[in-house]
């Protein structure tokens, strides 16, 4: 596989603060043979004016039932061989970071995934994710949680189920874990690097309480009920 096209997909709703910078990262890398598409949940401010300016994205604004839902929107429209979600707000760490994502998608990998780097508004680093990305995935690392940062896991589009719009706040984990389970662990390379700013302000941020309940359901549902609650137990006592 040359040269693979990637999907990047943004989901906005009114994020003319936010857009720029993620519009300035995509277009801004030195691999070229990707799609940017911007799913909007039909913005009230100057989120379409911006993204129509700035790039060439593909854009399709519309009421939306959340989040997950833009998001399955945004993988039916996706024409590419991979998949990588980068909303408002996030960013790509350097230049050259879908080349690295390119470089092993040729290898024709499932998973292609790395670690991320919390931000502020202002793009100032906050520090990493308290989780860190495992060497080796399989379908038990999330077990502990969700290792890998949505924003930095690109996945074959064949593999991606649509996100399960039960959960508000968690279908991302949910949804991680069943692309996990459609590959094997040697399908999945970790490329040992930060590859992604993460806007600290986003949804799952702003309503922690609910994200934990939603996501000990989702731990419950894959990996047992006893699992679940000795892990939430554990991150009530502030142990990873």
């Amino acid at each position: 596989m040359t040269n693979p096209l990637i999907s990047i997909i943004t989901i906005t709703y009114n994020a003319e603060k936010e857009l720029p910078v993620t519009m300035d990262s995509v277009m801004s890398q030195s691999y070229d043979n990707f799609e940017h598409l911007i799913i909007d949940g039909a913005s009230t401010d100057r989120t379409l004016e911006i993204a129509r300016k700035n790039g060439d994205a593909r854009i399709m604004s519309e009421k939306d039932n959340g989040l997950y839902d833009a998001m399955n929107k945004g993988l039916d429209l996706a024409r590419g061989k991979y998949v990588l979600f980068l909303n408002a707000g996030d960013s790509f760490r350097a230049y050259d970071t879908l080349a690295l994502y390119a470089e092993e998608a040729e290898k024709d990998r499932d998973i292609i995934y790395a670690d991320t780097m919390i931000v502020n508004s202002d793009g100032d680093d906050i520090g990493p994710r308290h989780y860190t990305a495992p060497l080796l995935l399989t379908h038990d690392s999330f077990s502990k949680g969700m290792l890998i940062c949505h924003q930095a896991f690109m996945v074959k589009k064949e593999i991606a189920p649509q996100y399960d719009l039960q959960y508000r706040f968690s279908a991302d984990y949910d949804w991680t874990i069943k692309c996990i389970r459609n590959t094997d662990p040697e399908k999945c390379i970790n490329l040992n690097t930060v590859a992604i700013n993460y806007l600290s302000d986003g949804m799952t941020d702003k309503n922690k309480i609910k994200s934990l309940k939603e996501r000990y359901k989702v731990m419950a549902r894959h990996y047992g009920t006893l699992s679940a609650i000795k892990r939430h137990i554990a991150l009530i006592f502030g142990r990873r």
